[in-house]
């Protein structure tokens, strides 16, 4: 299993923060299905004001790229998205064309002695 950490921001308003926490509630069932196809087991996402949180635990098939080309070629993928972006914005530190920005892990127990 491999652990993916994200970060992205909302668009500060309190009105679109709880429509967007209420889609999140239960979402469509072809985005679920969608990610667990490609190798998603658990994803969660955490909020602090606008700053949203994503861990992503994954199996040993899911594959970055060939994620983001078949969410790129499925158009419910894509309808979810486009939703989604009407709440959302980039972090300071998101690059061009660039979402959800990964974390860098900087501190693990597991690893301390």
């Amino acid at each position: 299993m491999s652990r993916q950490c994200l970060a992205l921001d909302l668009i500060d308003d309190p009105e679109l923060i709880a429509r967007y926490e209420h889609l999140h509630q239960q979402i469509w069932p072809q985005i679920s299905a969608h990610l667990r196809q490609h190798g998603v087991l658990d994803m969660q996402i955490w909020r602090l004001g606008t700053r949203l949180f994503m861990v992503m635990d994954t199996g040993p098939q899911f594959s970055a790229t060939a994620f983001a080309q078949a969410s790129a070629s499925d158009a419910q993928v894509l309808e979810w998205e486009a939703l989604m972006s009407r709440f959302q914005q980039p972090t300071p530190w998101t690059l061009p064309n660039e979402k959800w920005r990964p974390m860098t892990r900087i501190f693990s127990l597991i690893d301390q002695p």
